[in-house]
């Protein structure tokens, strides 16, 4: 009977349901929003257009947004809530305790009221881009990749450190641990900073000697950075400018030498090289510790040429060494032949030692002797 009545009377009856809310139009002009229950609403000449939104999601989406602002602002502040973001500005919205969206800086979202409670916590990006751990880590347990388009996560490791600059200037400095920030509304970057101890090999580096010998030679080197801002912001790149340091130092040290000096002299070299390279990288805050010329490499046809030395300064030396001893021979030779001279008891004695040592080896022996000698006559030695 109510519905013969409402027909009869133009009206139609349009039930919501709890978990929705509609907008309703008629005659093509927005009329207002209907809440949950029954509703009785013209419609002569079928004319009554009803727009169904789920509260599900919370977010209100309608081409009509505006115009209920602006023509049923009361209807639209019982219904709506809206949130803003202003040019420096994110906000990161909740809804029933949970995060529901983040805003950009420059935007806006408006969300049906009753699917909350709603809360928003703004964030001003000038003043702080770093995200506070506590509300990173709700961010990243939501897990929706849409809340963390604007988010950065920086994970920096034990013996690093982070170098944060907004806008190309210094901002912070970012301790180990899991870091965000806000990716929007500046340039925001960060650069990870190694403080361990680091190694640095300068191998195959090519130059020539004050003798005019052209060498390659290998450097290593051990440092660390004890001041990260200077590191970073002195020099473009601080590892290649201690490598560019290395190759400059030990040309011009090495350059200046002959290759025997190179070679008898390399730990002086050393020292006179680190020195200049530890005081220019300390000043863009690197300590150089341990700096060592590990090889010096020559050309094929010089490490013949240097083997011929070698070998002719070897032979020369066993030559002198050979001329030596029979120097010495010879002296004791003479110096026994002096002493058999002036005792001839000695030279008796010595003449019998011959003779006992030649006879074990022979059969017969013959031995004749000057007037003057040992024996006077003919002494035939028998070895049966």
């Amino acid at each position: 009977m109510l519905y013969l009545i409402d027909s009869l009377m133009g009206r139609t009856r349009v039930t919501i349901n709890e978990n929705e809310r509609a907008i309703w139009l008629y005659k093509g002009e927005v009329r207002g929003i209907l809440g949950a229950g029954e509703h009785v609403l013209p419609n002569r000449r079928q004319q009554l257009r009803v727009e169904r939104m789920t509260l599900t999601g919370g977010a209100f989406g309608s081409a009509y947004e505006k115009v209920l602002f602006d023509k049923l602002p009361d209807q639209a502040a019982a219904h709506l809530t809206q949130y803003r973001t202003g040019t420096d500005e994110i906000a990161v919205i909740e809804c029933d305790g949970r995060i529901h969206s983040v805003l950009s800086p420059d935007s806006k979202l408006t969300v049906w009221t009753d699917a909350g409670p709603w809360k928003a916590e703004v964030v001003q990006l000038e003043q702080n881009p770093v995200i506070a751990p506590a509300l990173l880590q709700r961010l990243l347990k939501a897990g929706v990749a849409s809340l963390l388009s604007n988010v950065r996560i920086v994970e920096v490791d034990k013996g690093q450190i982070g170098l944060l600059t907004v806008d190309g200037r210094m901002a912070g400095e970012l301790t180990p641990g899991v870091t965000g920030y806000w990716m929007v509304g500046q340039k925001v970057a960060v650069k990870i900073v190694d403080l361990t101890r680091q190694p640095l090999d300068v191998t195959g580096q090519e130059l020539l000697t004050k003798d005019r010998v052209t060498l390659r030679i290998n450097v290593a080197a051990e440092y660390r950075v004890v001041d990260p801002v200077k590191a970073v912001t002195e020099v473009k790149d601080f590892a290649d400018t201690l490598y560019r340091a290395l190759q400059y130092a030990f040309r011009k040290t090495l350059g200046a030498m002959t290759l025997d000096q190179i070679l008898e002299k390399q730990v002086m070299v050393d020292a006179e090289a680190a020195t200049k390279v530890r005081s220019d990288m300390a000043a863009i805050g690197l300590e150089v510790t341990d700096i060592t010329l590990k090889d010096v490499i020559l050309p094929g046809e010089m490490r013949e040429l240097l083997n011929q030395v070698v070998s002719a300064q070897k032979a020369a030396e066993a030559n002198v060494i050979k001329r030596r001893e029979e120097t010495n021979a010879t002296r004791s030779l003479l110096n026994t032949a002096k002493v058999m001279a002036d005792n001839p008891v000695m030279l008796r004695l010595k003449e019998l030692e011959a003779l006992e040592s030649i006879a074990t080896k022979v059969d017969k022996l013959t031995v004749t002797n000057g007037t003057t000698g040992l024996m006077n006559d003919l002494v035939s030695l028998s070895g049966d």
